[in-house]
């Protein structure tokens, strides 16, 4: 399997994700190309799963700057794609997710899940990881 994952972080929490995915991809045997979104970008049509990271700012929306312009970059490739979508948040409910979530499906994504974390991500954030990693493989 040949993976990306691609994310942006601001305070690390959303990094911290990201390489969990990439070790427990890793680990399943996976080749995974690891982008932060401000300093790279993917074609979507070299893998067969795509990860994107960005966590909820401003009013639990996308950050703007470098994501946004990045997410919209690949929305085109996207269509039939396996996508798993992961991020932090610090205040809401996650609405930013829901609202991502919805823009890839309607990107003709095939969305296998969506992984947020409250802040850091903990135990239980990690283990979600390692286990969808591990159904994956």
């Amino acid at each position: 399997m040949k993976a990306a994952i691609a994310y942006w972080s601001g305070t690390g929490n959303t990094e911290a994700m990201a390489e969990s995915f990439k070790s427990n991809l890793e680990a399943v045997g996976a080749q995974v190309e690891f982008v932060h979104v401000a300093s790279g970008t993917i074609d979507p049509a070299d893998y067969d799963i795509v990860l994107l990271g960005c966590p909820a700012m401003g009013a639990e929306e996308l950050e703007s700057d470098e994501f946004e312009p990045f997410l919209s970059s690949i929305e085109a490739g996207l269509s039939g794609k396996k996508v798993v979508l992961f991020g932090s948040y610090d205040w809401g409910t996650g609405d930013w997710m829901e609202a991502f979530k919805e823009r890839v499906a309607n990107d003709g994504a095939d969305i296998l899940d969506a992984i947020i974390a409250n802040n850091a991500p903990d135990d239980e954030c990690f283990s979600k990881i390692a286990s969808l990693c591990k159904g994956l493989a």
